[in-house]
């Protein structure tokens, strides 16, 4: 959808070299997509912040881009600053703003991870939603002793065993990738000079001192104003309204007002909704009563549902070859794949199925590549079939010709045959993958796990039907037996995986097929 939008803030250690920076910066700003909102150096710090936002994919890709080119040209053991760090990409948050929800950018983060670390060879660590363990939700427990005591503790101390790649470091360090809430940097000015009164409300207001919950704050002078400083690290859960309340209430007991307010950087729309919803006593608001969301999420909605229509289902329904039951067959085994990750999705992050969170992860991994290589396979299909209609349109006007078209007829026909027998092999593949998260996943959704399974059925089935039709042209008996065989055995496989999978509706859902 194009309204999915996601905030990544990486934190790169190196802010005196400018040609770093601006190498750093560039790569990222290539990823199609990708729009830069801010970049910020500190020679002191030898840090670099850069903030963009785009599609979900442009992010990623953006993120492992900087952290491939800072690799390269930062070496942690010649670095030197004031801020705490890990590697030459210290660390790499993403941030849910629009059309994705926290588990998005959880599945973002490790998928990042994994690929730095199988791809870069650099230890990663995930924090905040995304940690593995409760003693790296907080990025200063990871970050303990930085890259000199973690260079001498990774190979050695369990507890510092990273999430994805190599337990030992490079020049390029360790990296932090995790998903957080968006951080709202925000300051309230008194209509009064004095500081101290500033320091008693900051004091007032944050947690570390017994305030409210996701609110850090500080006490300045600036401009002539006492300002109170935060920074909120969680909005949904304390919302911006109440902290300016409790701030109004407590600079009354000093006899002062709040003189003004200013957002540093940007905020989420959902922040000023909620804030304005409290402040008129809208009961029940919701955001799409909005008309501009409203406008926005209905055009959307029209887009998608018009362009499967035209694309595919419309295609299905014409009386032309293609697409056919060979395509049909790998889109059902498509969105048999995403029911499985839909079902494994709706599991992580529960308390009662923590035990099995991390083999959900593995299955969401699975089943979107499964789902990926399925969907291309409707056009593959298509494509293959073309290809044997081309074939017999060869000529043959003598034996020469002829002996070309048939070893032309049969090449294209095998290769007929390989797509749907690919699409039934995957299919098997999504059966088992909707047998496990039907006997391990949120029972509140065994049967979408039960839907994916007859879905991943009727893949098979409509692929097997189009490779026995293909068999039956091939002059090659070997590969026929070979081919058929293949098939036969993935039956097998397949009435293993119902089997189980009855069993679970039995057992976890009390459903009988």
């Amino acid at each position: 959808m194009s309204n999915q939008i996601v905030e990544c803030i990486p934190n790169f250690s190196e802010g005196r070299r400018l040609e770093v920076v601006s190498a750093i910066i560039e790569v990222i700003t290539q990823v199609d997509g990708v729009t830069l909102l801010d970049h910020s150096s500190d020679s002191d710090h030898n840090r670099t912040v850069v903030t963009y936002v785009g599609p979900p994919k442009a992010v990623e890709e953006a993120a492992y881009r900087g952290i491939a080119i800072a690799a390269e040209l930062i070496n942690l053991n010649k670095h030197t600053g004031e801020h705490p760090r890990l590697g030459a990409t210290d660390v790499v948050p993403f941030v849910p703003i629009s059309g994705v929800s926290m588990l998005d950018c959880v599945e973002i983060a490790r998928r990042l991870a994994r690929r730095v670390g199988d791809e870069l060879k650099i230890p990663v660590y995930l924090y905040e939603e995304a940690a593995t363990m409760p003693e790296r939700k907080n990025l200063a427990k990871v970050r303990k002793g930085e890259y000199e005591l973690l260079k001498k503790e990774i190979g050695s101390k369990p507890l510092r065993k990273p999430d994805f790649g190599p337990s030992k470091l490079g020049p390029a360090g360790a990296t932090v990738i995790g998903a957080r809430p968006p951080l709202i940097a925000y300051n309230v000015y008194l209509n009064t000079e004095d500081v101290s009164i500033a320091k008693k409300i900051a004091k007032a207001v944050r947690h570390s001192s017994g305030g409210l919950h996701f609110v850090k704050g500080a006490g300045f002078l600036v401009d002539g104003l006492a300002q109170v400083s935060m920074n909120l690290t969680n909005y949904r859960k304390t919302p911006i309204f109440r902290v300016v309340e409790m701030i109004r209430r407590e600079a009354a007991r000093y006899g002062t007002l709040i003189e003004k307010s200013e957002l540093i950087g940007l905020m989420p729309q959902s922040a000023l909704f909620d804030s304005a919803a409290w402040y008129l006593q809208l009961n029940d608001f919701e955001q799409d009563q909005v008309l501009e969301v409203r406008m926005q999420s209905q055009q959307s909605e029209g887009e998608t549902g018009s362009k499967l229509e035209t694309t595919f289902l419309d295609g299905l329904a014409a009386g032309t070859p293609t697409p056919g039951g060979g395509s049909a067959a790998a889109n059902a085994g498509a969105m048999a794949a995403g029911l499985v990750a839909m079902v494994a999705r709706l599991t992580v992050g529960k308390k009662k199925y923590k035990h099995v969170e991390e083999h959900m992860w593995a299955v969401i991994e699975k089943a979107e590549k499964l789902r990926a290589d399925l969907t291309g396979a409707v056009e593959r299909d298509s494509a293959a079939f073309g290809g044997v209609m081309t074939a017999f349109k060869l000529p043959k006007g003598n034996d020469a010709e002829m002996a070309v078209r048939d070893e032309a007829i049969e090449q294209a026909t095998l290769h007929a045959t390989k797509v749907p027998l690919d699409v039934a092999a995957k299919s098997v593949e999504v059966l088992e993958l909707a047998s496990q998260v039907a006997e391990e996943g949120n029972t509140n959704a065994i049967t979408d796990a039960g839907s994916a399974a007859a879905l991943a059925r009727a893949s098979l089935s409509g692929a097997g039907l189009n490779v026995r039709i293909n068999l039956k042209s091939l002059n090659d008996k070997a590969k026929v037996r070979r081919i058929s065989k293949e098939i036969k055995t993935l039956d097998k496989q397949a009435a293993k995986f119902e089997k189980k999978m009855r069993a679970a509706l039995s057992e976890r859902g009390g459903l009988t097929l």
